[in-house]
């Protein structure tokens, strides 16, 4: 994916990549942001904006990405066996 390619050149101008469980962490930390703004966009919790809520996403994504990468899993690769087996489970019913 040329996404997790253009992750990896990041991470490796900024340093490099963190510990994996550093990095299980930031993706925790951005998934529980990405809470918040989906409550707010909701109105769960104030009043959200999209912009909000399309940051986090992409957060989520980069912190997934990094850990992708550090495990050289392919994030389409993964995503793609994740629908065929949806598929095959919901197509039995």
């Amino acid at each position: 994916m040329k996404l997790q390619g253009e992750v990896d050149e990041l991470i490796k101008a900024l340093g490099g990549y963190w510990k994996p469980f550093e990095m299980l962490a930031a993706l925790v930390e951005e998934t529980g942001e990405l809470a918040e703004a989906m409550l707010a966009f909701e109105g769960v919790k104030g009043k959200g904006q999209r912009d909000a809520l399309v940051e986090e996403i992409g957060d989520v994504l980069f912190a997934l990405a990094c850990i992708a990468n550090h495990y050289g899993v392919d994030l389409e690769g993964a995503l793609r066996q994740t629908i065929a087996k949806y598929r095959r489970r919901f197509d039995g019913d």
